[in-house]
């Protein structure tokens, strides 16, 4: 516990130094970055630094030009500004929402003009641009499902980590070993529970980077973040091998040129059942050479209290877990309409423990011989070089990321000496990618782009005593991904309310991996085969996608959409050895409709219904002697049904629901599946020692274990949102969500049958303040639920079942303040 206390107390203490090292500026307003040159470029990203909507009664007024605006202003301001020459002038509807109309000529006795019951088309368009659709396209002319969560709500009672954005949406679920140890998945589109080295379905970038490959969720801090966007996969024409499910994408905020200013956030909380938590964060942005250049930082500390107790060891809330990180990026104005960002994001975390308990037992209790901590570390460093000239626009950005994660569990047999399983999972990326591009502008908009990727994965693994020292080296493997890429995509507006869009995605993959501590070969045909199976190998994908978007109505969109994903081959372990598995390929087909914008219409509406054909699947599992190992387990369909709805009866107050169906299943299993099954399951060999076709089939069929894992067949959420102003600047803001997960498998496999979920969580936080202070109040778990997030601790327990319980009830008090 001391520890615990001295780290936090450090992670604490960087982060303060690091808000409080400028002068106070008083930001009550935003800090904006407006370009020089069309109305609708500058209303656009007035719309994306600010959070507000912006619309226009007279699409004539798109086209005229606007200054450049550099400032730490109020939106109103920032509207005057940018209207002084234009003929126009702008008119507030609603808290954050606001018209841009032409101007009226002076009368000698102005009257207020009456309420309009029916605003043209023009005025209904609420602007919100997908920045992850890599064209800057409205949310109108997006043809594809896609959620934003604003930074501000992730930030709203404290920032987290992942877990602020699955609290917020129904379509995103994850594993739940720990933070920076986690898969995520998008769509029911989810593999296995483990990783190993296949790549992860989600793709998740920082920007334009890419945050990992075949890695877990780095779990990083969402502070000082401006929107988080996911969009529903495959995604593969635009980002390649790795996004079947979809991508996350997170947008920071960037520097902001000729501003000085800076926020602080912190909180205690205390968890019924366990240790108290603390964070402190921090964000400064500081101009330098006048508005040639500014530098952006954060900083941050975490220390989240344990709540499982370990009776066998005589220790108490074993589970307590630190995190330290921070992001540092430094934007240079080069003039001629040219930027560059230089920036890079370090983050710590260590577990003393695992978060899972034995089920059936006491409440929050697990009996085992040994600790299971955990580390993992990331480092990312990138270069990104803009520049926009009238209606086109470039960006290329180059990234190196290095992570590494170092698990353990308890494996200790039945009678015998304790033993620590550790697995370690090295991962080293290098990713780069220019494109230019023209956002949908007179009927027509394009991207054209090309990337390069490269990583190299290496797995190690070893049954060490307690105290960490060796006593068996397993085999490890190694695997080597380049990876060439061109691609485009362009939109047509065929008529004013319907556009089609197609693309294409031409990649070149050669793999190469090899083993480590691997057995020596004994004759000469082994060590022919194992160099076979290491020898690189070429692969070349072409990725289609074809979309068709009707907009009939204001605020209607319908669509249609077609698009394919992919992830390569690899080398897996298997009992001692190494061998191949085969890269895996979805095909999705969907229609959705979508009517307003989420948090910004009077009523929202959105609906997506999606079928993917998924071939050659690869899944993680057990294999006989009970280590994970990697497979293609055959091919499987999805049905997938998504919806939301949003509505806001008053002014202040907004009410959501989103409901997510998941049906996938393993249609056709493979050979190695099947003979998998036979081995590890009891009465379905034939008597000649091999799998009995019959019952293997009955076994896997309805109601057996074909189901695609840890995607719940249901999972919904309610949310209110309300805002009241008490006086003047004082305000008022209660938010809270309820979220029920339904059941899901823990993966493929007897081994790893395991029901898990059916529970329901919730929270909720109050804040008292002004923009520039105030106070939260936050409470999560209110019920104080045990649950089942994830069934499974340890891959070699015998003889118990374990749950991962959610965390109990924990309330938070906190305090904001910008400067």
């Amino acid at each position: 516990m001391a520890v615990a206390r001295i780290a936090l107390i450090r992670a604490g203490l960087a982060a303060l130094a690091l808000t409080s090292a400028s002068p106070a500026l008083a930001a009550r307003a935003p800090v904006l970055d407006l370009p020089a040159g069309r109305l609708a470029d500058a209303l656009a990203a007035l719309g994306r630094q600010a959070s507000v909507s912006v619309s226009v009664d007279d699409a004539s007024l798109w086209q005229r030009r606007v200054p450049a605006l550099r400032a730490s202003v109020p939106v109103a301001s920032a509207l005057r500004r940018l209207l002084r020459d234009t003929g126009a002038e702008a008119v507030e509807v609603v808290p954050g929402v606001w018209r841009v109309r032409v101007a009226a000529r002076p009368k000698p006795k102005p009257r207020p003009l009456p309420p309009r019951a029916s605003p043209p088309a023009e005025a209904t368009e609420r602007t919100v641009i997908v920045v992850a659709s890599k064209r800057d396209l409205r949310l109108r002319d997006y043809a594809g499902a896609v959620s934003v969560v604003d930074g501000a709500d992730l930030t709203f009672g404290g920032a987290g980590g992942t877990d602020a954005v699955l609290s917020r949406l129904a379509t995103v679920s994850s594993t739940y070993l720990g933070a920076g140890r986690n898969k995520l998945f998008i769509r029911g589109i989810a593999d296995s529970s483990f990783t190993g080295p296949t790549q992860a379905t989600v793709g998740q970038y920082l920007g334009d980077a890419r945050l990992s490959y075949n890695a877990p969720d780095p779990d990083l801090r969402l502070y000082d973040i401006q929107s988080v966007e996911v969009l529903e996969g495959p995604q593969g024409t635009l980002y390649g091998a790795g996004s079947l499910g979809g991508i996350i994408r997170t947008v920071p905020n960037a520097p902001v040129l000729g501003a000085t200013g800076g926020s602080i956030l912190t909180g205690v909380s205390l968890t019924e059942h366990g240790a108290p938590s603390g964070d402190l964060a921090g964000a400064l942005n500081l101009p330098i050479a006048g508005e040639r250049a500014a530098l952006r930082l954060v900083g941050y500390g975490v220390s989240d209290g344990g709540y499982i107790d370990n009776p066998l060891r005589h220790r108490d809330d074993i589970n307590r877990t630190n995190i330290a990180g921070g992001r540092a990026t430094l934007r240079i104005d080069l003039g001629g309409g040219w930027t560059t960002d230089l920036g890079g994001i370090v983050q710590d975390t260590h577990g003393d423990d695992s978060q899972y308990a034995d089920a059936g037992g006491a409440r929050l209790v697990r009996n085992s011989p040994v600790a299971e901590g955990f580390d993992t570390s990331y480092r990312l460093g990138q270069a990104v070089i803009a520049k926009e000239s009238g209606a086109l626009r470039f960006r290329a950005t180059g990234a190196v990321i290095g992570q590494r994660l170092t698990e353990r569990y308890d494996a200790t047999p039945p009678g015998g000496d304790p033993r620590v399983f550790v697995q370690r999972n090295t991962t080293n990326l290098v990713t780069g990618e220019a494109r230019v591009w023209q956002p949908l502008h007179d009927r027509f908009g394009w991207v054209i782009g090309a990337s390069y990727l490269h990583n190299e994965t290496r797995l190690d693994r070893a049954f060490n005593t307690p105290a960490g020292n060796p006593r068996a080296p397993l085999t490890g493997v190694d695997n080597r991904v380049s990876e060439m890429t061109l691609y485009g995509e362009a939109s047509y507006r065929l008529t004013p309310w319907l556009t089609a869009t197609a693309g294409g995605r031409i990649s070149r993959t050669r793999l190469a991996g090899s083993a480590t501590d691997a057995p020596v070969a004994l004759t000469l045909v082994e060590a022919a085969e194992r160099a076979r199976i290491v020898s690189a190998r070429d692969a070349t994908r072409v990725l289609p996608s074809l979309a068709l978007l009707a907009t009939p109505l204001p605020d209607v969109a319908l669509y249609a959409k077609y698009q394919e994903g992919f992830r390569p081959g690899g080398l897996a372990i298997d009992s001692g050895f190494v061998r191949r598995f085969r890269g895996d390929r979805v095909m999705t087909a969907e229609a959705g409709v979508r009517y307003g914008v989420a948090g910004r219409s009077p009523f929202d509406l959105a609906l997506a219904v999606s079928h993917t054909d998924w071939r050659d699947i690869q899944a993680d599992f057990l294999d006989n002697s009970g280590l994970p190992s990697t497979d293609n387990i055959g091919n499987g369909r999805i049905w997938s049904v998504a919806a939301t709805l949003g509505w806001r009866p008053v002014p202040g107050l907004r009410l959501d629901a989103s409901v997510a169906f998941n049906d996938g299943r393993v249609t056709e299993p493979s050979a190695s599946y099947r003979a998998l099954i036979a081995l590890l399951t009891p009465g379905l060999t034939s008597t000649t020692g091999g799998p009995n076709a019959t019952l293997v089939s009955g076994w896997i069929g309805p109601g057996g274990i074909d189901r695609i894992p840890n995607v719940a067949r249901v999972t919904a959420r309610l949310g209110i949102d309300w805002q009241h102003r008490l006086h003047d600047d004082l305000m008022l803001h209660l938010g809270g969500w309820g979220r029920y997960v339904g059941q899901s498998r823990i993966g493929v496999g007897p081994v790893l049958g395991a029901e898990q979920g059916d529970y329901a969580d919730s929270a909720a936080t109050l804040r008292i303040g002004t923009s520039a202070m105030g106070v939260t109040l936050g409470v999560t778990n209110i019920g104080d639920a045990i649950g089942n997030r994830f069934a499974l601790g340890t891959p070699f327990a015998t003889g118990r079942s374990q749950i991962t319980p959610l965390r109990p009830r924990t309330v938070r008090l906190g305090f904001d303040l910008s400067f």
